[in-house]
């Protein structure tokens, strides 16, 4: 296999010499890993995505946006970087938003553990106008007026100095009631800590997939950050 396509297993991407980097199958640029997604061919042969990058055998990388994938799928990359090895099945980039999506609920449970969620509209306003908020979560199916209240709250205590405060409203509120085993969770607040900065990490990857952002179109990583269509929001949109 082309050692430019595919990388050395598991083992090469835990040593310390490990490339902070990978070819893209898509657009062809070296492209940051954290941006990217690895791909393996499974025991029955078909290729499925590893977040983790951590199972077995040699992976290829794609820029983590749907549309960079689907463009690997168009070109046949994957056959070419696997030698003719591996099938992608027709539903592979719904499982790959799935896995995302899963994902992100699962840092945020684990956020919810550290204690570093609070919920509940009263709550939310307090450790927002206290400066202790990092990220304001919205259910996707929350109240128009409710969302219109608290980002507003956001740009105020921003322009009066505190940190930037990310706005999520991409999970519907039910999932949110799982995530955090509690009921009828409409907003929270996730405060600073490394698992918000974990939960944070795994929503922009989600966002920079759903927007179809791709790399090839010149897009930066702070852009698709910042901006996924109502989905993900800077605090300029409500």
């Amino acid at each position: 296999m082309d050692e430019d396509e595919t990388d050395g297993g598991p083992r090469s991407l835990g040593s310390p010499r490990a490339p902070l980097s990978r070819l893209c199958l898509a657009t062809r640029r070296v492209t940051p890993v954290a941006e990217m997604l690895r791909f393996v061919v499974g025991p029955d042969g078909q290729i499925v995505p590893d977040l983790g990058a951590k199972l077995p055998g040699r992976g290829a990388w794609v820029s983590a946006t749907r549309a960079d994938f689907e463009t690997a799928l168009k070109r046949k990359a994957f056959g070419r970087a696997f030698k003719g090895k591996g099938t992608a099945a027709a539903g592979l980039a719904d499982l790959v938003d799935l896995l995302l999506d899963k994902d992100a609920r699962s840092s945020l449970s684990l956020a919810n553990k550290a204690g570093k969620v609070v919920t509940g509209h009263t709550k939310v306003e307090a450790a927002l106008a206290s400066g202790d908020a990092q990220v304001l979560l919205h259910a996707a199916d929350a109240r128009p007026d409710g969302v219109r209240k608290l980002n507003a709250l956001v740009r105020q205590v921003e322009n009066a100095g505190s940190r930037p405060v990310t706005i999520i409203d991409c999970f519907p509120g039910i999932e949110l009631d799982l995530a955090l085993g509690r009921s009828n969770v409409v907003h929270a607040a996730l405060l600073a800590h490394p698992t918000t900065a974990g939960f944070l990490g795994r929503c922009q990857k989600l966002g920079r997939w759903r927007t179809g952002a791709s790399g090839s179109d010149g897009h930066g990583q702070g852009e698709s950050q910042a901006h996924v269509t109502g989905r993900m929001q800077g605090t300029d949109t409500e």
